[in-house]
C-alpha cells in the first residue's frame, strides 16, 4: 500500500481511549506511534479504566515535555504494572502457554478467583480496602502538571455506585482518586468514594465518553482507539466464551448509546437543515485491530505479564503505522469511519454509499 501525504499543517485532534484491563497497552502502542508524527496535535483527551490511566501519562507528557516525554511516563507505567504482575499469583499455566495464546483460562487460580468473587465481595476479603494500583498511579504521575493550563483537556468516566449514573472528572479536579475511580472494578476493589460518594468503573457508563469531546474541544477530528471488539460473527457457546462476550457487550454498550444519540442528532439537522457547532462538522476515526482482540479472551486482562503487554504494544505500534498511511491525508478533511449505528439514521443505501465513498476519499 503507497504511503498517502500528511498534512503539512498541525492538525488539532481529540483522542478517546477505550479502557479494557491489561488490554491498554495496545493504546500505549498506538500514542507511541501516533505521537511521532509531527503534525498532530492533541487537544483534547477522554478515557475510561486502562484509557484513563492512559490518557493522564498522555496529558501530563504533553504538558511537561511533549511525546518523547509521553512515551517516557507510558514505558514506566506500564513498566510499573508488568513488574507486579509478576508476583501476581494469576499465570497462564503450561496447557494455556501451548493451547491458547495469552488466556488464563485453564489457570487454577483463576477459576479459583472466579468462584471466589462470586460469594465474597472486596469488602470481606479486603476490608482494609488496599488499592496497589494507587501506588504506581502515585509514584508514576504528577497530577499538578494534569491540571495545568498547558495540558489538554481532560475527561475521566466513572460511574456513580449509588445513582448509577456516569460521572465526568475534568481539569482541575483530576487525581490519583478519579484515576482509580475510572479503573474501579466493583469485584476486585472497594468503590473509591470522591466527595463522599462512591464510584465504579466507568466502563459501565462511558467507554470512553465522546461528547464532551465535541463540545468542548476546538478540534473536529476525533479518534478513538478501540480495545473491544464491536462484532463477532461466531455465535459464543461455551462459558467462557459466553462471559467473554458479555464482557465485550457491556463495556461497548456505552459509546453504542453516544453513536445512536449522534447518529439521531444528525439526522434531525439533516431534515431541518440545521448546521450545530461541533456536532455537524465532526469528523470521527477509529483506531483498533478488531481480528487480533477477538482471540483474546476476557481472562487475558488480567495478566500484565512483560512479554504479553510487549506483544499489545508492539499490535498497537504497527495499527497505528497501517492507519497512519491509510489516512494521514484525511485528518483534518473527512470522516474515514461511519460507524454501522449512525448509518442507520443517516439515509438509505444510496445516501450511506455516498457516505462511504467519501470516507474512503
Amino acid at each position: 500500500m503507497a504511503k498517502r501525504s500528511q498534512p503539512i499543517k498541525k492538525v488539532k485532534v481529540d483522542i478517546a481511549l477505550q479502557g479494557g484491563g491489561s488490554h491498554g497497552a495496545f493504546t500505549w502502542g498506538v500514542l507511541d506511534r501516533l505521537l511521532e508524527e509531527p503534525w498532530i496535535e492533541v487537544d483534547g483527551v477522554s478515557g475510561t479504566s486502562a484509557g484513563a490511566m492512559n490518557a493522564v501519562a498522555l496529558v501530563q507528557g504533553l504538558a511537561q515535555d511533549g511525546p518523547e516525554q509521553v512515551s517516557k511516563l507510558l514505558r514506566r507505567f506500564w513498566g510499573r504494572v508488568s513488574a507486579a504482575a509478576a508476583f501476581s499469583p494469576l499465570q497462564r499455566t503450561m496447557m494455556d502457554r501451548m493451547t491458547s495464546g495469552w488466556r488464563l483460562d485453564r489457570s487454577p487460580i483463576y477459576a479459583w478467583t472466579e468462584v471466589f468473587s462470586s460469594f465474597f465481595s472486596p469488602y470481606d476479603y479486603n476490608p482494609l480496602g488496599s488499592n496497589p494500583p494507587r501506588n504506581i498511579v502515585e509514584d508514576t504521575l504528577d497530577f499538578s502538571e494534569i491540571n495545568s493550563k498547558t495540558a489538554p483537556k481532560l475527561f475521566q468516566s466513572a460511574t456513580n455506585v449509588r445513582s448509577g449514573r456516569l460521572q465526568l472528572f475534568r481539569q482541575p479536579a483530576i487525581s490519583a482518586d478519579t484515576t482509580l475511580a475510572s479503573a474501579c472494578l466493583p469485584s476486585v476493589y472497594q468503590a473509591v468514594e470522591i466527595e463522599g460518594e462512591h464510584f465504579w468503573d466507568g466502563g459501565y457508563m462511558g467507554n470512553p465518553p465522546l461528547f464532551p469531546l465535541v463540545r468542548e474541544t476546538d478540534a473536529h477530528d476525533l479518534i478513538l482507539i478501540q480495545i473491544n471488539p464491536m462484532r463477532r460473527e461466531d455465535v459464543p457457546k461455551r462459558s467462557g466464551e459466553i462471559n467473554n462476550r458479555l464482557n465485550e457487550i457491556v463495556f461497548n454498550s456505552s459509546i453504542l448509546h453516544e453513536l445512536r444519540a449522534a447518529g439521531i442528532i444528525l439526522s434531525m439537522l439533516k431534515e431541518e437543515q440545521v448546521q450545530l457547532h461541533g456536532l455537524s462538522s465532526e469528523r470521527l476515526h477509529r483506531i483498533h485491530a478488531e481480528s487480533v482482540m477477538q482471540e483474546l479472551s476476557a481472562s487475558s486482562k488480567m495478566s500484565a505479564a512483560p512479554d504479553f503487554s510487549g506483544f499489545l504494544v508492539e499490535t498497537g505500534r504497527a495499527t497505528a503505522d497501517a492507519w497512519i498511511a491509510e489516512h494521514a491525508a484525511d485528518i483534518g478533511v473527512r470522516t474515514t469511519w461511519v460507524p454501522d449505528i449512525v448509518q442507520d439514521y443517516m439515509g438509505g443505501e444510496e445516501e450511506l454509499a455516498a457516505q462511504k465513498q467519501e470516507a474512503k476519499g
